[in-house]
């Protein structure tokens, strides 16, 4: 939980407390101020949602990476004369299609 969501929380809680006091007491302006704080603080509180999930996205595409990295490289270990071979046969191939004769 980033400093964003719990200070969004807090801004929401305490925009509800002085909603209600201005509720209570009849003081449009403490009621309307308090309305205020928790738009306030649900915004902050849903930029806070937003950076985790950026957060999360990126840890996950970075393990994604290291898995792919290493099942590469368990495939070239165990079969290195396979993919020499599968690398000599594909840059043949690039190198025939970058002909024109």
């Amino acid at each position: 939980m980033t400093d964003d969501r719990i200070a969004g929380t807090a801004k929401n809680l305490g925009g509800k407390v002085q909603e209600a006091y201005g509720s209570a007491t009849g003081d449009f302006g403490h009621e309307a101020k308090g309305k205020m704080r928790q738009v306030e603080g649900a915004a902050q509180d849903l930029y806070g949602q937003a950076k985790d999930a950026l957060s999360d996205a990126s840890r996950i595409a970075q393990q994604g990476a290291a898995d792919a990295r290493d099942v590469v490289r368990d495939i070239i270990e165990e079969r290195p004369y396979t993919v020499a071979f599968a690398a000599l046969a594909v840059g043949f191939l690039l190198g025939r299609m970058g002909r024109h004769d």
